[in-house]
């Protein structure tokens, strides 16, 4: 019916008629080609291997090592290239290339059960500038002993795994490696100790003090900085350790802090968290507050470096002051929990290489943690005995918005980055961020919004009424 209504009629019905018609064949199409992409999309979801196909639910999703991986595995080759894109960026024209790792540490990673993976940021040959090529690591681990043990029991079982991932570092070159948050040492049993010092488990969400303040150290002359100093002199490393620091010179008030140990074993700085959460179990203001060093830069032999801590991320003006202050790299150790903020980890510290032209290093703890006393945090939830699953997935992101697959949901792991650190320039250049930013208009907006009689620029229509 609707061709002879199309070959009938004067003209003007006819082409009104003809345009009609080939609207409602386009539509038919579209729904036609739609419907093939979600038949598509449901068969390659069928193909999957069943643990795979989660509802959604976070604790099914843990089935989920490696999202890189699984999504490698489970795509033809041309799509997962096309995708690679698309979710990781691209390096002077291609995602970051994988470096080759010796055998003798593949099997090292093996037989100690932990992720080994290693990348190159690349930068465009310079007439007037040498490539300033520096390898980076981040270490992300779990506790090796029951929360329920002695202090000196949790000491003993991980003092043996973090200088074997620092070795392994080492052995990949590494010139810059960070520690995860809240790496800290019990100081007061142990400070005549020789060993390296453990991770505590991340206690804070107990709001219970004891024992878990006794790992809590000085920041200088503690037992963890003192392991970090003979550990960089032996590999000429600058190590970025996150502790719980003790201030007995002010009255022994607790920071969370990170301690930056120049290469050739000697103490150059602190740095202390900007940002303290207080939501779900993130019970951290029970024992530090807001840090009060601001947003110091180091500068090393190896580049100028940030830490910002944890929270921090969630700042887009933390992550600013960093940039403006010089920093060529800022790394965000962290412990964070994947039903409160995995959606957010991906997202967050590769915008901020994006947005301050500098290189992010993101680093979380891995694994769950129980204690043996149940605790609540006002939210409404039955009381229990563990902070969440920490997801791991420590990943590293380039100002040119490319980043690395990030290491295992699951267990610990060792990711390493070559970079050109010529590339924070190159960018800026390209994009003019910091030049085309107004930096007084800003200025100006929040001094106005600081004080207390402060008035938003909104604008209503009249035509809403009163």
């Amino acid at each position: 019916m609707l061709v002879s209504c199309v070959l009938f009629g004067n003209p003007l019905q006819n082409i009104c008629k003809r345009l009609c018609a080939l609207y409602s064949l386009y539509a038919v199409w579209v729904e036609i080609y739609t419907l093939k992409i979600i038949q598509k999309t449901q068969v390659l979801v069928l193909q999957l291997p069943e643990k795979l196909q989660t509802s959604g639910n976070m604790s099914n999703s843990l089935a989920v090592d490696d999202v890189y991986k699984t999504l490698k595995e489970h795509l033809p080759e041309d799509k997962f290239k096309e995708l690679e894109g698309v979710l990781y960026g691209y390096n002077c024209g291609s995602p970051v290339q994988s470096i080759s790792i010796p055998q003798k540490l593949l099997l090292l990673a093996q037989s100690e059960d932990f992720d080994i993976q290693a990348y190159r940021f690349t930068a465009a040959k310079e007439q007037l500038r040498e490539p300033r090529i520096v390898r980076l690591g981040l270490i992300q681990n779990s506790i090796h002993a029951k929360t329920t043990d002695p202090v000196a029991t949790q000491y003993a079982a991980i003092e043996r795994r973090i200088e074997t991932l620092i070795d392994a570092a080492a052995e990949m070159g590494v010139n810059v490696v960070c520690l995860q948050e809240a790496w800290s040492v019990y100081y007061v049993l142990f400070r005549t100790c020789s060993h390296p010092p453990t991770a505590m488990p991340f206690a804070f969400c107990t709001r219970e003090k004891q024992p878990w303040l006794e790992f809590a150290m000085d920041a200088e002359t503690g037992l963890a900085t003192r392991f970090c100093q003979r550990m960089a002199k032996k590999h000429n490393m600058v190590i970025v350790s996150p502790i719980l620091e003790r201030d007995a010179t002010h009255g022994d008030v607790i920071w969370n802090t990170a301690v930056i140990i120049g290469n050739q074993g000697n103490y150059i700085g602190k740095t202390r968290k900007n940002h303290i959460p207080r939501v779900g179990d993130f019970n951290e203001s029970t024992y530090y507050m807001e840090g009060d060093t601001g947003h110091r830069v180091f500068e090393t032999a190896f580049g100028k470096i940030a830490v910002n801590i944890c929270y921090g991320r969630h700042h887009p003006l933390n992550w600013m002051a960093y940039g403006l202050n010089g920093a060529e790299i800022v790394f965000n150790p962290s412990a964070t929990v994947g039903a409160l903020s995995e959606p957010l980890w991906a997202i967050e510290g590769r915008n901020a290489s994006i947005a301050n032209s500098y290189f992010v290093g993101c680093i979380n703890r891995v694994g769950t943690e129980s204690f043996p006393n149940e605790f609540t945090s006002a939210d409404g939830k039955p009381a229990h005995k563990d902070f969440g699953h920490f997801y791991g997935s420590s990943y590293f992101g380039g100002p040119d918005a490319s980043r690395t697959p990030g290491l295992s949901r699951t267990k610990e792991g060792l990711m390493v980055a070559e970079v050109d650190l010529n590339l924070n320039r190159q960018v800026r250049d390209k994009w003019g961020y910091q030049m085309t930013a107004r930096y007084p208009m800003y200025a100006d907006f929040l001094r106005e919004y600081k004080e207390p009689d402060y008035q938003p620029q909104l604008i209503r229509d009249p035509g809403l009424g009163k």
